[in-house]
């Protein structure tokens, strides 16, 4: 194995830095780019149903199942990570492009399968090649890791300055990540050297799929714990499948680049956790999350473009407690849980059961509803929103009644720092881990 060259405690390279920054800022800007129009581009440009828009977004969760192989079996074993990455990304360009020129979602939806097949191992990947370049993760990563969080923000600021949602010409959003994608792929060979870290060693499914983490659920908490993060999955799909089209068939102007106020406000939230953790303990903390989900979608729900705006910039706001609070608390309780022994497998764990157990399961069920009050000018979003909203409020029910806080544990979990910021996101691993935890 190749090493680099030791850096003082607490730093990093210039060079490698800016590099490790640039390629973080491109793997997010891509996603960012289409990603959240995607439902309206589908509905607009190909006259997509609901359940044809759910159906495109549940290939995420079929690339998050699929990614733990790419990586464990290809990047851990075989070929350098920054390898793989590029060839991924300079595959996937070929993708999106392609992907903007079809006319029809049956042509459509093919392609953006195999694209998010190929694009989910990368975020793994551009973790993997981060750490492994880091002697100390924990300060490090995070100023490298939130310039992802700016590139979705600016990918969405982007398509709202060049007002492609009102022009009707999202198929651009494609192109624009297909040349991102391009200068990635190309960058890659140009980051540090990340050879296999587990060459020749033999790889399991149950590895892969972090199975051995299964022992935990023998806890009732975690079990509870466990089966809320899948069950909030659902009115988490609606958010991703149908936020920006409900923005835009409400008249929001550059939806998607109003939509980024929700990552500013993962970052800001993000930086609040430690103290909450501590202050709020486990239960009450998870417990707010999910509170936010069902709030959110009662203020879209009842909100609108003209005096009711408020509610919609609220509901969109409400993104960083949403999200942080249950998504990246519950990372730091499971990573706390596990233990040393088990915290790479339950990682893996939770991550196979929400970005791909239950994002799927909520893409599955989101798509009909929306095609239910299907209208002639649009949608009755307000009957849509409040499903998701009750759907949120009975597992909040069920995970307050059923979870037993244990204040012995919320005095060990008091480092969020420890978890990367989230468009969607991974728990940074103890030092050298680059097999994946996510979406």
């Amino acid at each position: 194995m190749t090493s680099t060259t030791a850096q003082p405690s607490g730093t990093i390279g210039t060079a490698t830095r800016l590099k490790l920054s640039l390629m973080m800022f491109l793997e997010f800007f891509i996603w960012g780019a289409w990603f959240v129009t995607m439902g309206t581009f589908l509905a607009t440009t190909l006259d997509a149903s609901g359940s044809q828009i759910s159906l495109a977004y549940l290939t995420q969760s079929l690339g998050a199942i699929a990614a733990p192989f790419i990586v464990g079996l290809i990047a851990d074993q075989f070929i350098s990570a920054q390898k793989v990455l590029g060839v991924l990304h300079l595959a996937g360009a070929a993708l999106l492009f392609w992907a903007s020129t079809m006319s029809s979602f049956t042509a459509f939806f093919p392609v953006i399968l195999a694209y998010m097949i190929l694009y989910m191992p990368t975020l793994a990947l551009v973790n993997s090649v981060s750490f492994r370049q880091m002697n100390n993760p924990e300060k490090q990563f995070p100023a490298v890791r939130v310039l992802g969080t700016i590139g979705w923000i600016v990918a969405g600021v982007t398509i709202g300055w060049l007002a492609w949602e009102q022009k009707g010409d999202l198929a651009q959003t494609f192109r624009m990540a297909a040349v991102a994608s391009l200068i990635l792929g190309a960058f890659s060979f140009l980051l540090p050297a990340t050879p296999p870290t587990r060459r020749g060693e033999k790889a399991t499914v149950r590895d892969i799929l972090g199975l051995d983490a299964l022992g935990l659920l023998k806890n009732r908490s975690y079990l509870v714990f466990f089966l809320c993060s899948i069950a909030i999955c659902i009115p988490l799909a609606f958010y991703y499948n149908f936020t920006n089209l409900f923005l835009n068939e409400e008249g929001v102007k550059s939806a998607a680049a109003v939509q980024s106020l929700g990552q500013v406000s993962e970052v800001l939230f993000l930086l609040l956790m430690p103290y909450l953790l501590v202050r709020l303990g486990v239960k009450t903390t998870l417990a707010i999350g999910m509170a936010a989900w069902s709030l959110r979608y009662v203020l879209f729900a009842y909100g609108d473009a003209g005096s009711m705006y408020w509610m919609l910039l609220l509901g969109i706001i409400l993104h960083g407690i949403c999200y942080d609070f249950f998504f990246v608390a519950g990372q730091i309780y499971t990573d706390k849980f596990a233990g040393q022994r088990f915290r790479s497998a339950a990682q893996g764990l939770i991550t196979l059961a929400t970005y791909g157990v239950g994002i799927l399961i909520g893409s599955l069920v989101a798509g009909p509803i929306v095609d239910n009050f299907a209208t002639a000018d649009g949608h009755d979003w307000t009957q849509i929103w409040i499903i998701p909203a009750a759907i949120a409020a009975v597992v909040l029910v069920l995970f307050l009644i059923l979870f037993k806080d244990r204040r012995q544990d919320q005095t060990t979990m008091l480092d969020a720092s420890r978890t990367t910021l989230e468009a969607p996101g991974t728990a940074l691993p103890q030092g050298e881990r680059p097999r994946p935890s996510t979406t």
